[in-house]
């Protein structure tokens, strides 16, 4: 198969990511929750870091439920995928930092994280909708967290 073949069937067989994306507005709702309580600040953060833990269980829930091999060792493409992935774990090492130092902006950064990590996955899918989401949500969440309380 050529680059063209891969990516097609990987876009296929991953239903371009619906797993992930879905799996991303349950964490988003649970971050949500956390974020309208009345706790400290420094304790929404640390649970908003806890929700966002369950990403890859749930995806791979989902994935189940919805007959979308989470999976496929035929295509190396796949393991590309897993590794855009993973990569933003490290992303998540600018938020760590943020957490004491800037503690009312975490969400705000977290948001851009999950935003512009998009961006490979409209490369690997040919997804115009991962390009301009990867970069819209990064500006409307610095938009928005610059301005608005965290739980807007």
């Amino acid at each position: 198969m050529n680059l063209k073949d891969l990516k097609k069937d990987c876009a296929q067989k991953q239903k371009k990511g619906i797993h992930f994306i879905i799996a991303s507005v349950v964490i988003w709702i649970m971050v949500l929750i956390v974020q309208l309580t009345d706790l400290p600040i420094l304790t929404k953060n640390l649970l908003t870091f806890c929700c966002t833990a369950p990403l890859l269980p749930i995806a791979f829930l989902i994935s189940k439920i919805l007959k979308i091999q989470f999976q496929d060792k035929s295509n190396p493409l796949n393991y590309l995928g897993i590794l855009f992935s993973a990569n933003q774990m490290i992303y998540l090492l600018i938020a760590m930092w943020i957490y004491p130092t800037l503690p009312d902006k975490m969400l705000m950064v977290i948001a851009m994280i999950f935003g512009a990590h998009l961006l490979p996955y409209s490369w690997l899918y040919n997804s115009k909708t991962y390009m301009v989401l990867s970069i819209i949500i990064p500006i409307l969440s610095l938009i928005v967290g610059l301005n608005f309380a965290n739980y807007t």
